[in-house]
Order: C-alpha cells, then structure tokens, then sequence
C-alpha cells in the first residue's frame, strides 16, 4: 500500500517540481549560453528522418541495385536472387535494425562526443538507480501487458504483429526475429528516454518528458489506434521512470516485456507458436 500511495497525483506534480529544481541547479553552474537543447534536437530531427526512409524495403533494394554495378550483377538481379533465399524477409528486417542503430544510437553517441563534448554516461546509461525502481518497471508493465491481452484477439493488431509475418515458421525464425526486435528496443529507448530526454532535461525542466512524448507519439501513427493513443501515457510514464530511476534500462525492460508479449499473443491469436526447430 505505501507503495501505492507513490503514484498518488500529489506525488506526480512533486516529482516533476524536483525535476525542475534539479534542472535549475545544472543552469545556475553554466558560465554561457546553453547550446545542448538546439543541437539535441536538430540531430534528433536529423536521425528520425534517416530512420523514417531508410529502414525501408525498398531502400534495401536500392541498395542491391547499386551493389550490383560492383559486382557484375545486372540490375534487380540480386534482389531476385535474395528473395528466393530462405531467411531474405529477416535479412530485410536486419537492414531495418542497421539504420535504426544508426540513427537511434551511433549518430546520437556522435553528436554527444564531439558536437556536445558531454559524457555518455549523463544520458541514463547507468544501473546504479535501477534496483531501487524495479517495482515501478512491474508496476507500469503490468497494466500494459494487460492491456495487450485484451486487445490481442482484435484484427488490427493481429494483422500488425509481429513485423516479421514468417516468426510462425520455425523457432530459429522467432527466436532470431525477437534478437532483432528487442534490440531495436534498446536502441529505441537511448534514442527518446536517453539523448533526447537528457539533452533537453538542463534547459526545458520536466517540460523535456512532454517534449520527447511528441515525436514519440509521432513514430506511432499508422499502428493500430489503441496503440497509437497508449504510446502517448507511455511515454509519460517510462519518462518519468528514467528520470527517477536515472538509468534508460528500466524503461528497457518495460519496453521489452510488452513488445515481446504483442508479439507473442499475436502468434497465439493468428498461426500459433512453432512447432519446429529450422524452416
């Protein structure tokens, strides 16, 4: 019960005021004009655009046809020849977890070192704070895995997850799509709960929670509309989370645990589980 009492609105509104007095103190020992949030922002806009078109299909196959000018293929040949290999759909998926390595961490890992000459360690890479959060990563993963339940059997949702549409085939194709996935779920949470929420945290306070929800909101349009609306208190929530808990691995771990049970009672509502090893 005192627990509970934690996620009483009273204690919401005062852990965004100790947010913003934290925030405070960081601005009094700065000597200039504080550069962090423009630079933060404009590379985070810089990297969700290379994300957005480049994770696509087609951007692979573009890829393939200038491959082929090295390689003696003619045009398409090699997309031709792809495709009639047995993991090519998770090949594709694999291009799709590159750029978003890329864009979500790399670029990001980038501009901290040398454009922000800050520590990567300020943007929520420890584990020191996470033990003592752990019944807060149950407590918001909780109702989220509920929630999936209840909307597993809809069609929308069933037709959307998981990505990869030939997970059913065998475990190796499960078991090797779910490493893409949830590893996208790391590189997907440094990006928002990491450099774009620490990178703004100094100048806007915990106004910078409702600044990163929005284009987090954003990356979910076209998902089912349940989803879409959820990703907004989501946000909110693993937000708030990192910033208490100091540390992006709680919001990793609430992450992870309802992306892999969409995928997962999606199989049981549409094909099933495998039942075999290898394709």
């Amino acid at each position: 019960m005192r627990f509970l009492l934690q996620f009483h609105p009273r204690n919401f509104f005062r852990a965004l005021r100790k947010i913003d007095d934290e925030a405070a103190a960081e601005r009094a020992n700065l000597t200039g004009p504080d550069y962090r949030p423009a630079v933060t922002l404009f590379v985070a806009t810089f990297c969700l655009l290379i994300v957005h078109y480049l994770k696509l299909s087609s951007s692979f196959y573009m890829f393939l046809e200038d491959l082929s000018q090295f390689t003696g293929h003619a045009p398409q040949q090699l997309g031709l020849e792809l495709s009639r290999t047995t993991f090519s759909r998770l090949l594709i998926f694999g291009w799709w977890g590159f750029w978003h390595l890329v864009g979500y961490v790399l670029i990001p890992l980038a501009a901290i070192k040398w454009l922000l000459r800050d520590s990567v360690q300020k943007y929520g890479l420890g584990i020191a704070g996470l033990r003592q959060y752990l019944k807060w990563c149950v407590f918001l993963a909780t109702p989220m895995l509920v929630a999936t339940l209840l909307v597993s059997s809809r069609k929308d949702f069933a037709s959307m997850y998981p990505f990869y549409r030939l997970a059913f085939r065998s475990w190796v194709d499960l078991l090797a799509w779910e490493s893409i996935y949830l590893t996208q779920v790391i590189f997907h949470e440094f990006f928002f709960r990491g450099f774009l929420l620490y990178g703004c945290k100094r100048a806007f306070g915990s106004t910078a929670i409702f600044v990163m929800c929005v284009p987090y909101f954003m990356i979910h349009l076209g998902k089912p509309w349940i989803e879409a609306t959820g990703s907004i208190f989501f946000g909110l929530f693993l937000g708030m989370l990192v910033l208490r808990a100091r540390s992006i691995w709680s919001a990793v771990l609430v992450h992870s645990a309802v992306a892999l049970s969409m995928d997962l009672l999606a199989l049981v509502q549409t094909r099933g589980l495998p039942t075999r090893w290898w394709p």
